[in-house]
Parts: C-alpha cells; structure tokens; sequence
C-alpha cells in the first residue's frame, strides 16, 4: 500500500520510519495538502495530513479523482476537513483521537508559568547583562481560580496539573468529568466561569459553536488582567478582539501555541522573508504575549504515539477491519 504523507518535516520520517511495515511504501512531501497540490496524491492509496492540510470539498473531489481511499490524520483536530465530502466520495478518514494529553497540557503550563514569572523577558536581560528586576513581577499560581474550557483527555491532563498546583480549577464543557469532579474540579457556565477565573486555558475543539468563542462580549466580562492560554485552535480566539484586550489592560497575559491563521506561518522558517501578517505583527510587540509555533505535540512520547496509531489506523484500513480503527464521523 502506498502512503503519501504530506506537511511532512524530518522528524515525521524519523518517527514513521520506525513503524513503517513492508508491504507499506511511504513517500514524503514537505509541500501542504490543498486542492493544488492534490494530483501529487496520484498513485497513492492513502493520504497521510497534519493540522494545517486544506481537506477542503475542492481537494477531497481531487483526491477522489486520483484514486485515494483512505484520509490518515496525524493529529486529534478534524477542523481543516470538510467530513461530509470525504463521506460523500467515499474516502475513509481516521484520526489520532489521543497520542501524549501531557506534551499539550504540560506546554500549555510552560506558556502561564514562562509569562506569569517572565522568563522570556528574564532570558534576554541576563543574556546583555542586565540583572534588574523591574517589569519581571509575577504572581503565585497557588489558589488561584484557573478555568478549563474542554474536559477531554489534554483540557482533563491540565486540570488535573493545576489542583495539583494548589489552584481551585472550573470547568466547562457538554460532558463533565466525573473523576475531575472527584478532585473538586466545578462545572460551571460560559458566562460565570468569564467572570470568575483569573487564568483561562482553552482545550476545546474547534467547532462552529466554538469558532471565536474568546471574543469582544466575552472579553468584556473577564477579570482585568486575565491570563488566557490556548493550545487548542488558533480560531478559538479573535484574534484582533483579544489584541484590543491587551491594549486596553483587560487581558494581562497572552500565552499562544496556535494562531487562527497560522498555516502560512507556522512550521516553516520565516526568518529570511518580512512577515506580512499585521494582526500577527502587532502580537508580537507585546511584552505580555508569548508565541510558540504550534509544538505542544512536540515530545518524543508524542511523535511515537502519533506514528503508531496512525500505521495502526492504516494497517487496519488495509485489513479491512474498521472496527479497529479510530474514525471520524462514528
């Protein structure tokens, strides 16, 4: 069976190397999955896409049209596939529902605690010398009210983090969770939990009843000084409602690992190009946002997971057993 993975870097051909069967050729393409790019799957039983891919309705009839079968996501997120096209041209798609909730979660500690105490800030003084303390007062995450917007295997991970950080941790999302409850986590409404919680971590998926969910209304009724964090979707968040935000003073930090429009940025080396993105240019001159390119996945436990069940979803697909494979849309 042959694999066409494409959004493919280095560390995709260590780790899938390593799990790769006979019997299975995998070729690498660094070049995005779009409609333009879709005949490059000709030949190819199986396309292999990451979170920035355009499985959009114009690409999936291409792929259709080459002869594809089966859409293998390497990543949990299914927001960038159009999931009633796939069905329609009977081209199977599966996912990795869950490879390591701790790279994200942990990542998504790292960008509050990195922002809250400034160590990016820190780093840069001591690096030129520079040994003051103005402008690098933090404050302690203990018993602080931290709010989790997505239960589910990362936003749980991160709950479970910050109880054990001393915080009293709410919660939001359609299914609660019985063991967080156990803990003392509390489920609560959108508009109570904008209102209560000093730092907000965004662990939901990106839906069309989550699309901006952090927008102008809800910013208006946090905290002055909120942390906000998201390693979800980049459009869970407005982007230029939360830049008015951190103009004004209302939202205190900003900790990102994703950027609504990240897929003409992210996961490539920019720094010999001028950036032309000015909503993403006017985040950067904030001293209180930190931006990290879309690498909370990026731990070697995660990259091992995400290669295994994604061979693991294919070498099924190729036995015809679906039962055994992690498909979206069932």
């Amino acid at each position: 069976m042959k694999i066409a993975v494409f959004s493919s870097k280095a560390y995709d051909q260590q780790y899938f190397g390593n799990d790769c069967d006979s019997g299975f050729t995998m070729t690498f393409f660094e070049t995005r999955l779009n409609a333009h790019t879709a005949v490059t799957a000709q030949g190819f039983e199986v396309v292999c896409c990451f979170v920035n891919d355009d499985l959009s309705e114009a690409t999936i009839k291409v792929l259709k049209e080459v002869g594809v079968k089966l859409i293998a996501l390497r990543c949990a997120g299914f927001n960038n596939l159009d999931l009633q096209a796939a069905q329609q041209a009977g081209i199977t798609v599966c996912r990795v529902p869950a490879y390591s909730p701790h790279s994200v979660a942990e990542h998504a500690l790292a960008l509050l605690l990195s922002l809250n105490r400034n160590i990016h800030r820190a780093f840069n003084r001591v690096r030129e010398n520079d040994y003051s303390l103005n402008g690098l007062l933090g404050f302690d995450l203990y018993k602080k009210k931290v709010a989790v917007i997505g239960t589910g295997k990362i936003g749980s991970t991160f709950a479970r983090i910050m109880t054990g950080l001393g915080c009293e941790v709410i919660a939001c999302d359609p299914v609660q969770d019985s063991e967080l409850i156990k803990l003392g986590v509390s489920y609560v409404t959108l508009e109570h939990l904008w209102h209560q919680a000093d730092i907000i971590s965004l662990h939901c998926p990106l839906q069309q009843d989550t699309f901006h969910l952090v927008n102008e209304q809800a910013i208006s009724q946090m905290k002055p000084g909120v942390a906000l964090i998201n390693t979800g979707r980049g459009a869970l968040i407005d982007t230029k409602a939360v830049i008015s935000g951190l103009k004004s003073g209302h939202i205190g930090y900003l900790g990102l690992d994703v950027y609504e429009e990240e897929a003409d940025l992210f996961f490539e080396d920019k720094s010999n190009t001028l950036l032309q993105d000015d909503v993403f240019a006017r985040l950067l001159t904030f001293p209180n946002v930190l931006i990290t390119g879309h690498q909370g996945f990026f731990t070697k436990e995660a990259l091992t997971a995400i290669a295994q069940t994604t061979m693991a979803n294919i070498r099924a697909f190729a036995a015809g057993d679906f039962a055994a494979m992690q498909l979206v849309g069932k």
